[in-house]
Order: structure tokens, then C-alpha cells, then sequence
């Protein structure tokens, strides 16, 4: 059995790093370990998976493009998702659409936890409506009312809460301050309990 690649154990930070000094097998470390996280970011982002396969290997070239750029010690994943987003912006904006943020998928890719991180802010506010609905519908029904949300606030909820990021990761990605994160986390938030209380529950339909 080979021993494991060196290089699997190196930080982002040290991979893009050692391909800036020639070490051209640290770029594809780097490559598959973002390959799932940031190909589900952009499939939910886009809502197209074909679209979200070009535009994650135009991001990846971007990177390789750019790589000279790189400051060390600046972390990696923020930057990559930035180049991801402007990608997915300008993929969106080459196709004459909106952006679509399909949440379809996230039950498979991201399982039930991460909606589960978001129903619990909604429950804090309106515990009753949630209680009558379960497992699909009530999936169908969170998924439903963040496509609903405007194009800045569907970003921080599925960068925040589906992808997981700290708030400071998703302000350097929208090159937004944190405050801002926050604000918008809590007006999407509020617009999605004002959509969860004016829709009746499936139960009562």
C-alpha cells in the first residue's frame, strides 16, 4: 500500500503556496478538495447543473490564473468562493436570468441538518405552524419561501446556512462588511416568518 500524499495534509494556504513555487501537483490537491463543497454551492446557487459544471471549472481557472496574485497567509476558501460567485454572476448575467438559488437538492447533497439550522431560527419566533408539518413537505415549504427572497438575501442564507460559512467568510466573498451579513441574515430571516406565517400550513390547505 503507497504512503498518503504529503500534500493531502498541507493547509489551503501551504498548497497554493507551493504551486506558486513550481510544486504544480498542489493545485490539484487543491482541486479535489473543494470539488464537492463547491460544485453543491454552485448547483444550488444556479439551479442548473450543467451551468454550475462550467462555471466551476472557469472558477478553478480563474484560480490557476490568479494564483500569482495570492498574498500568503490570506485564507484560500473565502477567495475561492468570491471567484466562484463572480463566476456564477456573470454565467447568470451571459444567460439573461436571475439568479435561480435552487434549494432542490439540499436534502441529498447537504442532508437535513442544515435546514434544520434554519428552521430553528424560525421556530424561536413561530414554533406553532412548524410543529404541523414534517419530513418532505416541510422541506418543500423552507426551500419554497427562500426562492422567494430577494436575489441579496437568498446569498447570505445558502453561504451562511447551507454552505455552512462563518460570517466573516461570507462578508469577504460578497466584499461586504460583517454588519452587513448580519443585517441581511436578519431581514431574509424575518421575510422568511412573515412568508411562513401569511402561508398556510399544508395541514389547514
Amino acid at each position: 500500500m503507497p504512503p498518503p500524499d504529503p500534500l493531502t495534509t498541507c493547509s489551503d494556504e501551504e498548497l497554493l503556496t507551493l504551486f506558486n513555487q513550481g510544486q504544480t501537483e498542489a493545485f490539484g490537491v487543491l482541486v479535489r478538495r473543494y470539488e464537492r463543497e463547491l460544485y453543491s454551492y454552485l448547483r444550488r446557487y444556479l439551479g442548473d447543473s450543467h451551468l454550475a459544471d462550467d462555471v466551476f471549472q472557469n472558477t478553478f481557472l480563474q484560480l490557476y490564473i490568479k494564483a500569482d496574485q495570492y498574498q500568503p497567509g490570506r485564507p484560500v476558501r473565502p477567495w475561492l468562493y468570491t471567484m466562484a460567485t463572480h463566476q456564477a454572476i456573470d454565467a447568470l448575467r451571459r444567460q439573461g436570468r436571475h439568479q435561480a438559488l435552487s434549494l432542490d437538492r439540499s436534502q441529498q447533497e447537504s442532508g437535513d441538518g442544515d435546514i434544520r439550522n434554519l428552521l430553528q431560527v424560525l421556530e424561536t419566533a413561530s414554533p406553532g405552524p412548524l410543529e404541523q408539518l414534517h419530513g418532505e413537505e416541510r422541506r418543500e415549504r423552507v426551500r419554497a419561501s427562500i426562492d422567494k427572497l430577494p436575489d441579496t438575501l437568498r446569498q447570505v442564507v445558502i453561504l451562511a446556512y447551507y454552505q455552512g460559512l462563518k460570517y466573516r467568510e461570507v462578508a469577504d466573498i460578497l466584499g461586504i462588511p460583517v454588519g452587513t451579513v448580519k443585517s441581511r441574515l436578519h431581514a431574509a430571516l424575518h421575510k422568511l416568518q412573515e412568508e411562513w406565517s401569511a402561508t398556510p400550513s399544508l395541514g389547514e390547505a
